[in-house]
């Protein structure tokens, strides 16, 4: 059985991220490329006839829609002819809905997927969600293709989705915002600016790295570094305290999440 045929519609840094997993792991699908303005690495993919770029339209067995949600709608009648009645439809676009992808084009066998930024290096977290008895193979075929972008998760109900993007859709900003007000904080305390910066950026980093090598749950991990009455508990008295970290972050994701489905509603 040949591999299938994917063609990547938009080629910013989630699409191009995607296509060069696909290339790195020696794909045998011939990939095409939809996009207004490639790239020097996506032209160059397609001088060295990796991929094809901007070909006549034709129906593909997958199509990953790749561009800004907000521009969905105008792309719709140039998307419309690489997608046919048997085509996987795979959509990275926030806030589209599967009701909305599968009412577009022609095709009912729709996925939507939320890769966050750091999928643009491979380290990021993607959520997928299907209709009501996709057939498994789709789903299959859908996290395989999303892995280049890092881990998937799911399928997951569609009403989820709101609440994962204000976890890992969002979270990769609550992670820079806590690197930025470390810095500031520290500058504050008398600490040169630019050493401020590397000491927060650095803990950030490091932090993150122990909970992925260890394994453990965050809290363990958090506890394991507080002595009681000692400097870390200091702080953490003021992050956790009434009105603090958790009561905040559960505002935000709230707020992240509500805007979400208004979103996917003006979009409807």
């Amino acid at each position: 059985m040949p591999a299938p045929t994917i063609a990547l519609i938009g080629a910013g840094r989630m699409g191009a991220a995607l296509v060069r997993g696909w290339l790195a792991a020696g794909t045998k699908s011939e990939i095409i490329i939809v996009t207004p303005r490639p790239s020097d690495e996506v032209s160059g993919w397609a001088a060295d006839g990796k991929v094809t770029l901007n070909p006549e339209s034709a129906p593909a067995d997958i199509v990953v829609l790749s561009v800004k949600p907000q521009v969905f709608a105008t792309t719709i009648a140039e998307t419309s002819p690489f997608i046919g009645p048997d085509t996987l439809v795979v959509s990275v676009m926030a806030g589209v809905l599967l009701k909305q992808l599968a009412a577009s084009f022609e095709s009912t066998r729709v996925v939507r997927a939320m890769p966050n930024t750091p999928g643009a290096i491979g380290q990021g977290v993607t959520v997928i969600t299907a209709p009501p008895g996709a057939d498994p193979a789709d789903i299959d075929l859908a996290t395989e293709l999303l892995l280049p972008l890092g881990g998937v998760e799911g399928p997951i109900d569609e009403k989820l989705i709101s609440a994962a993007a204000g976890v890992s859709g969002c979270g990769p900003a609550y992670v820079f915002l806590l690197a930025e007000v470390m810095a500031m904080a520290g500058e504050a305390e008398g600490l040169p600016a630019d050493l401020s910066a590397r000491l927060a950026r650095k803990t950030v980093i490091g932090a993150a790295a122990l909970m992925e090598a260890t394994g453990e749950a965050p809290d363990a991990l958090r506890k394991a570094v507080t002595s009681p009455n000692g400097v870390t508990q200091a702080a953490l008295d003021i992050l956790m305290d009434e009105g603090g970290m958790p009561v905040l972050m559960r505002k935000a994701l709230c707020a992240a999440a509500n805007r979400e489905k208004d979103l996917s509603r003006q979009k409807d």
